[in-house]
């Protein structure tokens, strides 16, 4: 029995490989409810593309020219909120997964999942899910437990601080509190981060998201 057009999930699919593409279409076409729609390269052209064919869901690497995925992303939640967006990459580092969610992308799914797990993200998000590949989680929940460490929100600012290079007597001034204050946050901070270096007091907030890099 054919599926009807109308109860289809419309997908583009945009990635800077042909191959990658053409891979792409044909694990997820296995399934008669998902159709391919239309395929761009880069950023601009899913939103060209969306614009144009107006989809359920965009599957989007995250690295390409012109516009990359995480950018296009961004521009999808501000003027086109109601396509789903579903990124395919190879990064399963935690910097990339967390600016994706940030972006407003409902999935993160790595290329190297079942075509089963990839149809299965797609009608997730469709679905107004969120879904997340069993590697991306496991990432998110190890480093979950490392980070969740309880600094207060003054000492969220002097380590925002301390790790962009600023020295204690330039905090104190900025924060208009003494020197002595600002030392006596610092060692409070280590010692909560159990953290003995500045390098790592700059590791731990660039890590958990305090600084940006």
């Amino acid at each position: 029995m054919t599926v009807q057009d109308s109860a289809k999930i419309r997908v583009i699919l945009v990635d800077d490989h042909p191959l990658v593409l053409d891979g792409i279409r044909a694990r997820i076409e296995e399934d008669e409810i998902i159709e391919v729609i239309a395929e761009g390269s880069n950023g601009e052209d899913a939103l060209s593309l969306a614009k144009e064919h107006k989809p359920d869901v965009i599957v989007m690497d995250i690295s390409m020219p012109v516009l990359n995925g995480i950018e296009a992303a961004e521009k999808f939640s501000a003027d086109l909120p109601d396509i789903k967006i579903l990124m395919l990459t190879m990064h399963d580092n935690r910097e990339y997964i967390t600016k994706v969610l940030k972006a407003g992308a409902r999935g993160y799914i790595l290329k190297d999942v079942s075509s089963n797990e990839m149809i299965a993200a797609i009608k997730a998000v469709h679905d107004g899910k969120t879904y997340y590949s069993s590697g991306v989680t496991d990432l998110l929940l190890t480093e979950g437990s490392k980070k969740e460490v309880p600094l207060t929100d003054r000492e969220k600012t002097i380590l925002c601080l301390l790790a962009e290079g600023s020295s204690n007597k330039h905090v104190a001034r900025e924060l208009d509190i003494s020197v002595r204050t600002v030392e006596t946050h610092r060692r409070n901070i280590k010692r909560k981060l159990d953290v003995k270096t500045s390098a790592g007091l700059v590791k731990y907030a660039i890590e958990s998201g305090i600084v940006e890099i």
